[in-house]
């Protein structure tokens, strides 16, 4: 029984020395490689949005008014195309033109004002009881 044992200590694998690692460094090295990265995404969208603005010198000239939603896979778009408003449906067949309305496009009407601001309960209470 003693020899099974000396066999057994002697195929053990030897215990390795504990691995001295600076721990402050390889959090630092990670760390700045994480700021790095998102540089690197923010200045990747800073540089598509400016290159995007430079291929369309002229601006939009199609615009969707509105969009309502008819089907479930069927909507409506209503479109600004040189100053003549289109209806078109859009479905999974493609897209078809429902009505082309004449002359210029409407001016749209100015915003209703707002209305008056609600009183809170204490200025509810105050007037009710200020009431005869």
């Amino acid at each position: 029984m003693d020899s099974g044992f000396r066999i057994r200590l002697a195929l053990a694998p030897a215990a390795l020395p504990a691995a001295d690692m600076n721990m402050g460094g390889e959090l630092l090295r990670v760390l700045l490689s994480l700021v790095a990265v998102v540089a690197l995404i923010f200045v990747a969208g800073w540089l598509s949005r400016r290159l995007q603005l430079r291929s369309r010198p002229g601006g939009r000239r199609i615009r969707c008014v509105e969009a309502m939603a008819v089907g479930a896979r069927d909507r409506v778009l209503l479109l600004d195309a040189d100053g003549k408003r289109l209806l078109v449906g859009v479905g999974p067949g493609g897209m078809r033109t429902l009505h082309v309305y004449e002359g210029t496009a409407p001016v749209e009407p100015a915003p209703p004002a707002p209305l008056p601001a609600v009183p809170n309960i204490a200025q509810l209470l105050t007037r009710w009881k200020s009431k005869p």
